[in-house]
């Protein structure tokens, strides 16, 4: 069906024809995920890899408010899993844990990752979705992979990087294997090599960390996973952590953080506890007798996601529409 525009777009009216079926009364818009890069803006589909029948162009958007007289607004995955983690997800939720254990904090702004069969992000800037001026704002599937730096990092993150990886090290080749086949061999309850299923858990979050490094120097804000592989976070976080408080050097031998911020793993009872401790101070404003607070700490945090990626899509893409309507009033 993915080289068939025709029967596509029949799949799609007749999914949505059915929702509405269902619904008390007419909805006001439409708001979906499809997998990108497109011209979400104009809801053009088109030259994507997975959907031969949309290359060259297939006005979508356009085309489902022919039909269904209403506004339609598309954009992809990462982006709308961003959005929904950030209005009614980990954000709120991590700022009403501040400001209940007496923490001055306040965070504004989130990167959202996916990790599953792809390697989707999206960010959100003090309550904006970044969607940058081609519709490309946010990613981070097509940065330099940091093992394989000729390639993608995608081929590092994501569902086949797992499965390839497991392979090599466990020097067996099961293409019926899947990253929950892989995760149960790692946790000791499917027969297989533990070590190199949690080895290839990690790797795959030392590439992810390694992109997530470069993002956060740009954005400086929370980073929440989600995804089909967020399950194996316990495996996948060890290396993402472990890239984001790496080194980096100067000529002169000097070292630093690639960070500028300290990183905390929130999944971690105990770093989550640091990470809420209040520690701005008051210092004196030169030459008066008044004081300023000093936001000494430097901190963000990477949490999983607890809504889960499909829930966070949803929001996203329903908190997008509302701000699109009211943004066109």
């Amino acid at each position: 069906m993915t080289d068939d525009t025709e029967a596509c777009l029949h799949v799609l009216v007749e999914g949505f024809s059915q929702v509405m079926q269902q619904l008390p009364s007419k909805p006001v818009a439409i708001s979906f995920v499809f997998p990108g890069p497109a011209d979400y803006e104009h809801g053009i589909i088109g030259d994507l890899p997975n959907f031969p029948s949309f290359r060259g162009g297939v006005a979508l958007g356009p085309f489902l408010e022919e039909k269904f007289g209403i506004p339609v607004f598309i954009n992809n995955d990462g982006n709308l899993f961003a959005y929904g983690e950030a209005l009614a997800g980990s954000l709120p939720a991590i700022n009403n844990l501040l400001a209940s254990h007496g923490c001055n904090k306040r965070y504004r702004n989130l990167i959202g990752i996916t990790l599953g069969t792809g390697f989707g992000a999206g960010v959100v800037i003090d309550g904006r979705l970044l969607t940058g001026d081609n519709g490309c704002g946010g990613d981070v599937w097509i940065m330099r992979n940091k093992k394989y730096p000729e390639l993608i990092a995608e081929e590092s993150v994501s569902i086949r990087a797992v499965r390839r990886v497991y392979a090599e090290l466990s020097k067996t080749d099961d293409a019926n294997l899947t990253p929950k086949d892989i995760f149960d061999i790692a946790e000791g309850t499917t027969p297989g090599n533990p070590s190199a299923a949690i080895a290839a858990f990690r790797e795959l979050g030392v590439m992810a960390g390694a992109a997530i490094a470069n993002a956060l120097n740009i954005v400086d804000g929370m980073v929440v996973i989600g995804g089909g592989l967020a399950g194996a976070a316990k495996y996948i976080l060890p290396g993402v952590m472990s890239e984001l408080r790496s080194q980096v050097g100067t000529f002169a031998g000097n070292t630093f953080h690639c960070l500028q911020m300290d990183v905390y793993n929130l999944s971690d009872a105990h770093e989550m506890a640091r990470f809420l401790e209040e520690k701005d101070t008051l210092v004196m404003v030169p030459l008066s007798d008044k004081r300023a607070r000093y936001s000494r700490d430097t901190k963000i945090g990477v949490m999983v996601s607890e809504l889960g990626a499909s829930r966070a899509i949803a929001l996203g893409a329903y908190t997008f529409a509302l701000a699109q309507l009211d943004n066109n009033r």
